[in-house]
This record gives C-alpha cells, sequence and structure tokens, in this order.
C-alpha cells in the first residue's frame, strides 16, 4: 500500500497519486507540477513505486564499448565540446582498420554492445560510415552494433541523397541492429533554434526512431536537460515521446541527460543540482507510462546519485562504456568508465539486484 512520505502532501499532489495508483495518464499540468512542486520525497516514491511495478528490484546493464570514428562535425551546437572543424588541432577521422585495431587493443572478453557515435563530417561520403561499420561485424561478429543518432541518420540523407528507410536499411545491411538515443536534445523547434541545435529538427528526430521501429530495431532516446529550457518544454519533450511509443512500441528506455557546464573546472552552480536530477528522473519514470525502463546515466551525474535514482524510478545503470568522450569533453567530473565488478557493487549498494543484459534487455546473468 502506497502512503506519502509528507503527512502535509497538497491536494493536488495527493491527485496524482491516485492517478498514477489508478494507471491513469499524467497530462501536461500534471508534469510541471510535479517540477514546481518541492515534496520531492513523495515524486520520489511514487516513481519508485512505479518502477517496482515494472522491473521489480532488477537493475540493468551491459558490458559495452564506446566508439567514435570521427570528431569532425559541420555543426556548431552552442552546448557542444566535443565537435572539432576539419584540420583543426584534435581534429581526427579513423578509418575502418584504425577503429578495429583500437578495439582489439582495449576490448574486454565480456564485451556484446560497441555503442558508436560521432560527428557530422562531411569530408567523407555516407558510404565511409556504411563501411565503417562493417569492419566492425566482420572483425567482432558477436558483438551487437548500436550506432548513429537519429541526428545523424538525417544527415546521411543529405550527404547521400537516400531516403530516411533507405539509410537505415543500408546500414542494417552493414550490420547496425539499434540506433543510440542521442540528439534528441529537448525537442522544441524553439529551443532548438536559440540553442543553435544544427541538425536534425524535432519531426526528422521523431521520424528517424519510427522509421527505425517500422524496420524491425528496438530504439533508445534521451532528453538533454539544465540549460534554457522550461519545464514545459521538458514535459512536452516527454509527452512527444510517450506518443511515439504509442504508435511504434519500439523504445526500450529513455535516458535524462543531465546538461554538463563545458568546463571541468566550472563552478557547482554552473552544473545541475542533484535534486533536479533526481527530480527529473522521478518524473520521467511518471510521464512515460509505456516505456519500461528510465536509464540513471553515471557518466553525467555520478556514481553515488546514481545509486539514490535507484530509488527515484530508475531500473538500467548503462554500462561498462570504456573512455566515453562526449560528456567529458563538456566538462563531466565522473568516471569514464566502470568495470562489471563496480557496476555490480553500484547496484548492490542501492539495495537491488544486479542483472547483465544484452542491447535488447534480454537477460545474461542475474547477480543475486
Amino acid at each position: 500500500m502506497f502512503t506519502v512520505v509528507t503527512p502535509n502532501t497538497d491536494k493536488r499532489m495527493a491527485e496524482i497519486v491516485d492517478k498514477v495508483r489508478q494507471g491513469e495518464r499524467l497530462t501536461l499540468e500534471d508534469g510541471v507540477y510535479l517540477y514546481e512542486s518541492d515534496d520531492i520525497l513523495t515524486i520520489g516514491q511514487l516513481a519508485n513505486e512505479v518502477n517496482l511495478r515494472k522491473n521489480g528490484k532488477k537493475v540493468y546493464f551491459i558490458e559495452n564499448m564506446s566508439l567514435y570514428f570521427t570528431n569532425v562535425c559541420e555543426s556548431h551546437c552552442a552546448f557542444c565540446s566535443f565537435r572539432k572543424d576539419q584540420g583543426e588541432e584534435g581534429a581526427y577521422t579513423l578509418s575502418g582498420e584504425e577503429m578495429v585495431a583500437y578495439v582489439k587493443q582495449h576490448i574486454t572478453p565480456g564485451v556484446r554492445e560497441f555503442h558508436i557515435v560521432g560527428g557530422h563530417n562531411n569530408h567523407v561520403p555516407f558510404q565511409y560510415y556504411v563501411d565503417s561499420l562493417k569492419a566492425m561485424k566482420e572483425n567482432f561478429p558477436d558483438v551487437t552494433i548500436k550506432a548513429y543518432t537519429a541526428a545523424e541518420i538525417e544527415f546521411f540523407t543529405r550527404i547521400s541523397g537516400l531516403s530516411t528507410k533507405e539509410v537505415l536499411i543500408r546500414l542494417q545491411e552493414a550490420g547496425l541492429e539499434s540506433l543510440t538515443g542521442g540528439g534528441a536534445e529537448i525537442l522544441s523547434d524553439q529551443y532548438r533554434e536559440k540553442m543553435k541545435v544544427e541538425k536534425a529538427n524535432v519531426d526528422q528526430y521523431l521520424d528517424v526512431h519510427r522509421t527505425a521501429h517500422q524496420l524491425g530495431m528496438k530504439t533508445p532516446t534521451t532528453m538533454l536537460y539544465g540549460s534554457i529550457e522550461s519545464y514545459e518544454d521538458r514535459i512536452r519533450h516527454m509527452m512527444q515521446i510517450r506518443d511515439l511509443q504509442d504508435e511504434t512500441g519500439g523504445f526500450q528506455v529513455f535516458i535524462p541527460l543531465s546538461m554538463q557546464p563545458r568546463n571541468k573546472n566550472a563552478s557547482i552552480m554552473r552544473r545541475n543540482s542533484a535534486y533536479e536530477d533526481l527530480k527529473t528522473i522521478a518524473i520521467s519514470r511518471l510521464m512515460l507510462d509505456n516505456i519500461q525502463h528510465i536509464k540513471a546515466y553515471f557518466i553525467n551525474i555520478g556514481v553515488q546519485l546514481t545509486q539514490v535514482a535507484l530509488a527515484f524510478g530508475a531500473s538500467d545503470v548503462h554500462g561498462t562504456i570504456l573512455k566515453e568522450q562526449i560528456s567529458h569533453a563538456a566538462g563531466a567530473q565522473t568516471p569514464e568508465g566502470l568495470t562489471l565488478k563496480e557496476l555490480i557493487w553500484l547496484v548492490k549498494g542501492a539495495g537491488r539486484i544486479p542483472v547483465e543484459r544484452d542491447t535488447f534487455y534480454n537477460e545474461i546473468r542475474v547477480y543475486e
């Protein structure tokens, strides 16, 4: 039986609690109210109840590697510190053979997924991106390839002249099995204009995932929060994801990404608070009733707060990663990856059951 933590919970919060318990979908107004409320314990406990109903005490992770073939990018998004111009110091574009050599040097025996993203490099043809995946699949046939954001797919349509569906089919033939979730940022064209998001617009982002789902792929999706967006922008973002999930059923996990300050030495006043991070994870769990998992991404919020997030609605802690670069280029102060043992420790330390999974949430091993 659910009882609210704070005895003085107001009528509006009590109504939301009743709606969630009765399986009634939350509205835009409900979501904004939750963000404006300071009753984080009731919000967290309610999200925890929803998660326990969906997933029990199981918390999922995967042994994976993050790979970046190129950091050269035609876009100049205001929040990105990863991108470089062609010829700029630090710019690189690796061939498939070079990436294969890197992976052979760093891969561990349990890795079962490559998470591949990078810049929108218009100095190479679309075939370069196809061949990159082919090289990985030929050399590591048993490792699942989760590659490219929806924004990258939209970029590929422009440099190739192919449709979204044709691009995705070409990539599937090369070994692609799932997209990554990035590129969503905030699904508001007004936000994207202000933040100079020089890549896929809202409709294009959603259409790429819609098309991927129609082709049989399951995908993650994200929200990058903590800059100029309003609470209403965040909730509208979640509702657009929720609507597409009603249509396709193809999203496996929603990943709230806490904005980084572009400087590792930035003041704490330039970073999202732990309070804001936990509230966003919990509200994501409450709003996205049709998505199975909410991820607590330790790269952006830290290991210990990730543990706390498991009591606020999160059921996934991502994976081993090995040398994450994009958030760290933007000022993340967290580890660049964790070992299998550390992930198990993280989950058990929160009183939950660690479950090693594959890309599609099939359980590989339960660590009771």
